[in-house]
C-alpha cells in the first residue's frame, strides 16, 4: 500500500513564499554537527533563497532581510555564525499595532466631513459674491445629503438651522440665496414606454401608415 505525503500532513512553513525544498534544506542544516560546515550550507542557502526572491534586492538591506527569513524558517534554532544579530521571535508573532480611526467628531454625519470644512472657510471669506455663491453650494449639497441619507423630505428651514449651527451662526442665509427642490437636486427617472408601442398604437400600424399602406 502506497503511503501519500499531503501537504496538510507536512510542517507548517513559516515562510511559504521559499517552498518546501528551503524549508527541508534548513530542517537539514541543523541536523550538521560541524560548525564551519553548518555556516558554509547557511550561505548557500541565503543565496538560493535570493534568487527564488530577487523582488527582495529592491527592499534596503536585502541581505539582512535574507538572513532574518533564514532564522524564521529555521524557528529561531540555527546555531550559525550569522553576519547580522538574531532577530527576537516577538518581533515576528507581536500583532500590529491598531490604527486609530475616528469620525472627526463630525456633528451631522448625513452631511459628512467635507461639509463642515467647506462652511469652515465659507466662513473665513469676506462679504460678497463668492460667499454667497459657497452659501449656495452649501445650502444645496446639505439638502441633497439630508434626503439621500434619510430618504425623505425636508423643510428648508431645517436646512438653514443646520447651517447656523454648523458655523457657530457665523453663516447665514440671505435672500440672494437659493435653495433648490428636491425634483432639482435629484432628478426623477423617467419610465420608458414599452417597446412596439408609441401614443397607443402598435408598431406595425404606425409603419404601414408612413408607407402609405392601408387595410380594405
Amino acid at each position: 500500500m502506497m503511503n501519500y505525503d499531503y501537504n496538510t500532513q507536512r510542517k507548517r512553513m513559516a515562510l511559504p513564499e521559499y517552498g518546501r525544498n528551503v524549508q527541508k534544506m534548513v530542517d537539514h542544516i541543523k541536523t550538521i554537527q560541524d560548525r564551519p560546515e553548518r555556516n558554509r550550507a547557511a550561505k548557500t542557502i541565503i543565496s538560493i533563497m535570493g534568487n527564488l526572491n530577487p523582488h527582495l534586492r529592491d527592499v534596503g538591506d536585502f541581505k539582512h532581510k535574507l538572513w532574518d527569513h533564514l532564522a524564521l524558517i529555521a524557528d529561531f534554532e540555527l546555531d550559525i555564525d550569522s553576519p547580522y544579530p538574531v532577530p527576537e521571535p516577538s518581533k515576528f508573532v507581536e500583532k500590529p499595532k491598531q490604527v486609530p480611526y475616528g469620525q472627526g467628531q463630525i456633528k451631522y454625519l448625513h452631511y459628512g466631513h467635507i461639509i463642515e470644512l467647506m462652511i469652515d472657510a465659507a466662513c473665513e471669506m469676506e462679504d460678497g459674491e463668492e460667499k454667497e455663491y459657497l452659501t449656495t453650494l452649501i445650502v444645496n449639497q446639505m439638502k441633497k445629503s439630508y434626503i439621500t441619507w434619510n430618504r425623505g423630505q425636508v423643510a428648508d428651514e431645517v436646512i438653514i438651522a443646520n447651517l447656523k449651527h454648523l458655523s457657530r451662526g457665523r453663516l447665514k442665509v440671505t435672500d440672494g440665496v437659493k435653495i433648490l427642490e428636491v425634483r432639482d437636486l435629484i432628478p426623477q427617472v423617467k419610465k420608458s414606454k414599452p417597446a412596439g408601442k408609441q401614443h397607443g398604437k402598435p408598431q406595425k400600424q404606425q409603419f404601414a401608415k408612413k408607407k402609405g399602406y392601408s387595410r380594405h
